[in-house]
Parts: C-alpha cells; sequence; structure tokens
C-alpha cells in the first residue's frame, strides 16, 4: 500500500490579496496550512515588496496552474524619477542619480514605444537561471549577471497621474515574463533619466481580478472563527475556474471512466470538428480531465482525481 497523504483532499482556487512582506511562498505555506491541503502552489511570483493577487492553487487545481501562468496580467504601480537601483526596485541599492524629472506629456509621448511586442532585459535581482543557479543569488553574491533580452508584449500602458514631480502612477496590461522593473528602468532611461519602481500591485491575473481576491489577514482570520471550515470553502474557487478560455465537453459515464483510466475517447459525429488544442472533459458538471484534441480523439493531459 502507497503511504497515505498527509492533509485533506481540499482541491479549487484562493485568490489572496498579498500584502506587501511576505514573500509568495509564505503565502502558498499559510493557505495550505489553513485548509489543510495536500498540496498547493501559486500561479506566478509576487516579490515581496509587491501586492495584489495571488491566486492559490490547491490539491488538484494545481495541475490548472501552467494555464493561469500564460494569463495576460495587470499591474498598477509607481516609478520614482531621479534614483536607480542594483534591483529596479525600493529594495537594492542605489547605482545612480539624475536631476531630470519628465513631465506628464514627456512620459505619454514615450509610452507607444512600450506597447505593443518589446524586448526587454530582465532585472538582474530575478529568479531566471544562469548555469543552473539563480539570478538573484548571483547578484547578492556580488557577481556579474548578464541576462539576454527576450520578446514581452505590453498590450496596454497609461498614465494614472504624478503626485509629484519625482513619482508617476502607471497601469499596464501585459503577457506572461513581463518584468514592471525593467520597464519602469527602461522607462526613466527613454525619458533621459533613472528611475524605479517604489510601489507595484497586481490587479488582474487571468480570470481573477481583485474583486475576487480576499485580502490575506481577513482569510487568516477566519481560521479563528467557527466554524472556520464552512466559512473557509465561501472562498474557495472551482479549479474550473483557471480554465474559462478552454472549451469544454460533457462526456458519458463511459467515455468519463476510458479518461480516468488514460485512456482515449473517440468522438463522433458533429462534436468532432469543434473542437482545436485543449479541451475540458466533464461529467455530470465535474472535471474529469484536461485533453488534447487531435484527428478525432481526445487524449487525456491532466486527469483530476476528484472522487465523482
Amino acid at each position: 500500500m502507497g503511504r497515505r497523504k498527509k492533509g485533506d483532499a481540499v482541491s479549487g482556487w484562493v485568490i489572496v490579496d498579498k500584502p506587501v512582506g511576505p514573500t509568495s511562498t509564505d503565502v502558498v505555506t499559510r493557505i495550505r496550512r489553513l485548509y489543510n491541503a495536500q498540496k498547493a502552489g501559486h500561479a506566478g511570483t509576487l516579490d515581496p515588496l509587491a501586492s495584489g493577487i495571488l491566486p492559490v492553487a490547491l490539491g488538484e487545481a494545481t495541475k490548472t496552474v501552467p494555464y493561469i501562468l500564460d494569463a495576460t496580467k495587470a499591474y498598477r504601480f509607481t516609478i520614482r524619477f531621479g534614483v536607480s537601483t542594483a534591483s529596479d526596485d525600493a529594495e537594492g541599492s542605489v547605482t545612480g542619480t539624475s536631476d531630470k524629472r519628465p513631465t506628464a506629456a514627456e512620459i505619454e509621448a514615450a509610452l507607444p514605444a512600450f506597447t505593443g511586442e518589446i524586448s526587454q532585459v530582465p532585472p538582474a535581482f530575478s529568479a531566471i537561471k544562469i548555469d543552473g543557479e539563480r539570478a538573484y543569488d548571483l547578484a547578492r553574491a556580488g557577481e556579474a549577471v548578464e541576462l539576454k533580452a527576450r520578446p514581452v508584449t505590453i498590450y496596454s500602458a497609461r498614465l494614472l497621474g504624478m503626485p509629484d514631480a519625482d513619482h508617476a502612477e502607471l497601469e499596464i496590461s501585459c503577457s506572461k515574463g513581463t518584468y514592471v522593473r525593467s520597464l519602469a528602468r527602461d522607462l526613466a532611461l527613454a525619458l533621459g533619466c533613472f528611475g524605479h519602481v517604489s510601489a507595484l500591485r497586481r490587479i488582474g491575473h487571468g480570470p481573477f481580478t481583485e474583486a475576487s481576491a480576499i485580502p490575506l489577514d481577513k482569510l487568516l482570520g477566519i481560521g479563528h472563527i467557527p466554524p472556520a471550515s464552512e466559512t473557509l470553502r465561501t472562498h474557495l474557487l472551482p479549479l474550473e475556474t483557471a480554465l474559462d478560455d478552454i472549451p469544454a465537453l460533457a462526456l458519458s459515464s463511459e467515455d468519463a471512466s476510458r479518461l480516468r483510466r488514460g485512456q482515449g475517447v473517440l468522438l463522433r459525429g458533429r462534436d468532432a470538428p469543434i473542437f482545436s488544442g485543449p479541451v475540458l472533459a466533464t461529467h455530470r458538471g465535474d472535471p474529469v480531465a484536461l485533453t488534447e484534441y487531435s484527428q478525432g480523439e481526445l487524449k487525456p493531459v491532466r486527469v483530476f482525481n476528484l472522487g465523482s
């Protein structure tokens, strides 16, 4: 017999409004303990100095994390002009200063060059691996870090306001892999000065918005109020919430059983031509498996063990 997994078979998404301070891993650990879940993960790291939407997957929902990692993200952030830092945010040591301060008109005129597909060099203090080592570990050790530029897409970018001459508040919608810190650094340089991110908040992540997020401290507080388990489950979204953009197909009991055994299912009649790519197979409203449709057959990619 296999070893029994510790914890409960809890599955779904908890959309946490992360405060400034804890790491994303810290938040995942606390949520996993709160729900006593067997496993947990998150879809996209937020730095300790960043706040906002952190989608936490529990149980079988961890199998849908890749679909959220690739989703569009939205950020609201503040650039402080006149100072560059080693990390391109307020945590790093100062590496340079400049006297120039851009005007709102200059910022708005510069933004179109940073919209669409652009080439971006990630910050030295990032989780990208270089010869098996994290870039931030090398940077903290004082080693020179040279990262290659990579393409990212900024779908939209707008200036929200300037509270003073030193700061500008912006909002962007962007693709996976975009570094807001790099954008702030490069925008400042294009404006003839230095700059870094002084505040950062994620306000959207795929299907998840601020309206669906619950502050971490509020969620943790629920755990101390009986009956905690029932209240906590009201903040647990179904795992298929992450798959809103993927077509779903209801299957018979026989076909659902085939998928659960790792076998393919042939589509007949009018179902066959309507699918291309990933398909969520369901049975009686419950998710059965993520599948790939090819040559008239649904082939299981991720099977969900939900006991249905």
